[in-house]
């Protein structure tokens, strides 16, 4: 089975590692805290110059929730004509109406302007009223990919919904499970949904580098990266299925 990791990828440092530890390919994420926003344009440029791997920025103008002004829309029409600019592989992206339907006008303008990138919808999916009927608007509007949790907050709990998705999928789009995915689950969640790609954050903190820290400030400045041998480690556990 030709499995796939993807890695979140919210710094430089924490692209090349994952790069280097194997991943197939990295989201890149602004603002961890919010869940991902889009990243800066310096940010894609960097990413994009210096990673061989398939590179998928998030196109997410703000935290919180997936029904967006139409100012808003503009900015995310923007961001995905610099992502096609700077030679992004594909940009990952969701729009809901308050109904909890998926927006298929707006994301379908959305998509036709990303091509030929290709598009993944984001965890927006996982709000949505009915998954059923979700799934086959998404694949209708012309998606690549969902990302999802099986609509609980750790795609460890939501097997059950996600193999129900990839069955009905019936192989017109990838369904790829995401959230709390680690080495000590990868290989379950993978048996019990029949997934062959998964995304992943492999997340750790490392102290900062500074020498001195205004202790008054009370704060503790950890840096955000990845855990490059948690990567390596899944990556072995599911070529050993």
């Amino acid at each position: 089975m030709n499995y796939k990791l993807e890695v979140i990828g919210f710094t430089i440092d924490s692209c090349l590692k994952a790069q280097l530890a194997g991943a197939s390919r990295i989201e890149l994420c602004d603002n961890p805290g919010e869940g991902g926003t889009t990243p800066s344009y310096g940010f894609i440029k960097a990413a994009r110059a210096h990673l061989s791997i398939d590179l998928h920025p998030i196109i997410r103008p703000r935290g919180g929730n997936f029904l967006y002004t139409d100012a808003e829309f503009e900015i995310m029409k923007t961001d995905i004509s610099i992502c096609k600019e700077l030679g992004c592989d594909a940009v990952v992206l969701g729009i809901l109406n308050s109904d909890g339907t998926v927006d298929k006008k707006r994301c379908s303008e959305l998509i036709q302007l990303a091509y030929p990138m290709g598009v993944t919808f984001h965890r927006a999916f996982d709000r949505v009223v009915n998954a059923v009927q979700a799934l086959e608007d998404i694949i209708e509007i012309g998606c690549e990919r969902i990302l999802t949790s099986g609509l609980v907050p750790h795609a460890l709990d939501g097997t059950s919904k996600i193999a129900a998705m990839i069955i009905q999928a019936g192989g017109r789009i990838i369904i790829m499970p995401g959230s709390g995915i680690r080495s000590d689950n990868i290989q379950q969640i993978a048996t019990e949904t029949g997934a062959t790609e998964f995304h992943t954050s492999a997340s750790v903190f490392t102290k900062s580098k500074m020498e001195i820290n205004n202790s008054s400030m009370k704060e503790n400045l950890q840096l955000l990266t990845v855990d490059e041998d948690e990567i390596s480690k899944m990556i072995r556990l599911l070529q050993s299925l």
